[in-house]
This record gives structure tokens, C-alpha cells and sequence, in this order.
């Protein structure tokens, strides 16, 4: 139905997108991708795109809205190029946590970056972990919304056996649902943090521990880690309950402002992410795991290219 595939990074993820062509043993098409000095970008393509079925691998962390442009300015490169099919890797997606209007006068941007992917020439999307599930109702073009579920789960029962009656416990109540799939798979108690969001800053305050996890190994899960704050009262209320050892896991490391020292001066045994989003050497800390997703990409772009489904990689 379509032609070969074509892989095309940008520049916010080159080695996950150098993973990913590895794992498909196909090389990473040619381009340039130029900044004038007004900010203004300018993409070139090295060779014609007609007829294939292309991939651009690009997330859209740090700088925002920079990487987004360069998204969409991509998108409308090859679309205007005669591509068959055009489809964003975006392995994390921005302005997700603006996904309702809980407030008056307020937008939906999360609803505005899905109409510009589609309208600069998308024709598919794949992305991981959205902050609501909601958001894949923003799209009237298909996709497939992954998870690293399995991904951090499997490293984690590696660990199992060594662990100290460990217990799920999610950051907020909002990720309970994902934390009692974690606990079901690892075969451990579950707990919860209950706080409350106050104004429409990143501030919220942790209130109190909903559960058991005295005298128990922790695992905190979320589903990203943007200036640290909830996970580090996160890791103060557990250890005020008597936790024992503490691990944090989490798939986007946003990491901003001080996200990273605040990690770093958490007593915790190991911080689990992926490299949804790249961490510069001075954010990588010590105690750091970081599990690739290149593998979970590259199959599912294989099977979106042969027309095979994608949810049996999941058993579903």
C-alpha cells in the first residue's frame, strides 16, 4: 500500500531516533534543519519522499515550542513532498496537562497542538504515556497511544525477589488506576498519596498517606517528573510512615528548574525512567536508570508499516 519505510529524526531525540533506525536496520533519512538568526526554521529535505511511508521521530520537551515548530514544519515538508504517508513519532507529548478548561477563560492547548500535528500533514501519530487519556479524542486522525508500562514493570520484577514486602504507591490520585496495574503485575500491596492542588501553579501539597508502607520497600510511580515537587513530598510522607527503601519510577524525565536537585538530594535506592525525553550528562545522577523505549517504538512503527496490529505486543 505504501513504500518503503523512512525514518527522519529531529533534533530534540538523535539517539533515540539512531536506536530506533538500529532496531529497524534502516538508516535515518538526510536533512537540514536550519535556525536563521530571527528564530525562524527552515527544513530541507535530502532525497524525494514521494510515495513512501515516513516516521518523524521528534518529542516535544525543552525547548517547547521550539521542538514543536520543528514538528510541524517537518510534517508540512513532506507532505508537500508527495509523501504516501506521514506519521509523528512524538514520544512525549507537550501541553498534555492543558487537556481541560477547569477554570473560566482558560484554553485547551492540549487540543490545539493535535489540530496543528494533523493540519501541517500528519496522517498518523504515535506517541507514549499521555498525562490524560482524553487527548486521544483531541485527534480525527488515528494513532497509537503506547505505554512503558511493561517496559518499567519487567525491570522492576527483576527486582522483586530482593525486595522487602514491597508496595505501589502512586504520587496522586489521578495515577491510581496505572498504580493498581503496577501492583497486580508485581504482586504487592498498593498505597496512595493524597494531596491537594492549590491555585493553577505547579504547587500541590501532600497531605497524607492513604495505605500501609511501614516497614516496606516503596515504589512511587507517575507518570512524569516536571520540577520534582510532588514526588519529593511524595518521598518525605512514605519515609514519615515508616518506609523502607525507596524507589522512584517514572517515564518523562521533564526534569525543569530544580527538578534535578531536588532528586538529588532525595534518599532513595533507584530513580526508573525512560529516554522518552534525552537527559543532558548534568542531570544524570548516580542512583539513575534509564530504560530505552527504542525497542517499543521501532516494533510498533514496523507493524503500523505492515499493516499488523499492535496490540498483540501487549496480548490485547
Amino acid at each position: 500500500m505504501y513504500g518503503d519505510i523512512r525514518l527522519l529524526g529531529g533534533t530534540s531525540t538523535p539517539d533515540l531516533a539512531r536506536e530506533i533506525s538500529d532496531y529497524l536496520t534502516s538508516p535515518l533519512c538526510g536533512r537540514d534543519i536550519i535556525e536563521f538568526p530571527n528564530e525562524n526554521l527552515f527544513v530541507r529535505l535530502h532525497a524525494s519522499a514521494r510515495g513512501q511511508d515516513v516516521y518523524v521521530i521528534q518529542t516535544t520537551s525543552m525547548p517547547v515550542n521550539r521542538n514543536l515548530m520543528e514538528l510541524l514544519i517537518t510534517l508540512q515538508t513532506l507532505k508537500l513532498d508527495s509523501a504516501a504517508r506521514v506519521t509523528a513519532v512524538i514520544p512525549y507529548m507537550c501541553y498534555s496537562r492543558s487537556d481541560k478548561k477547569d477554570q473560566p477563560r482558560v484554553p485547551i492547548t492540549a487540543r490545539l497542538v493535535a489540530d496543528m500535528i494533523e493540519v501541517a500533514g500528519a496522517d498518523r501519530y504515535i506517541t507514549i504515556d499521555l498525562h490524560a487519556g482524553q487527548i486521544q479524542g483531541f485527534f480525527s486522525i488515528p494513532g497509537d497511544v503506547l505505554t512503558a508500562f511493561h517496559l518499567v514493570s519487567d525491570y522492576f520484577l527483576t527486582k522483586r525477589a530482593a525486595m522487602v514486602d514491597p508496595v505501589i504507591v502512586t504520587a496522586d490520585l489521578g495515577f491510581a488506576k496505572k498504580g493498581r496495574n503496577f501492583a497486580a503485575k508485581l504482586n504487592t500491596s498498593m498505597a496512595f498519596v493524597e494531596k491537594r492542588r492549590t491555585g493553577s501553579d505547579a504547587h500541590a501539597e501532600a497531605m497524607m498517606v492513604i495505605g500501609d508502607v511501614a516497614g516496606k520497600d516503596v515504589i512511587i510511580v507517575d507518570d512524569e517528573v516536571d520540577t520534582g515537587g510532588s514526588v519529593t513530598q511524595a518521598v518525605d510522607i512514605v519515609r514519615q510512615h515508616g518506609a523502607r527503601d525507596i524507589y522512584l519510577s517514572f517515564v518523562h524525565p521533564v526534569l525543569s528548574g530544580p527538578a534535578i536537585e531536588r532528586l538529588r538530594s532525595l534518599n532513595v535506592k533507584e530513580i526508573v525512567t525512560t529516554n522518552t525525553i534525552p537527559i543532558p550528562p548534568d542531570k544524570q545522577l548516580p542512583n539513575m536508570t534509564v530504560l530505552s523505549v527504542a525497542p517499543l517504538l521501532g516494533e510498533v512503527i514496523r507493524r503500523a508499516h505492515e499493516g499488523r496490529s499492535v496490540g498483540e505486543l501487549f496480548n490485547e
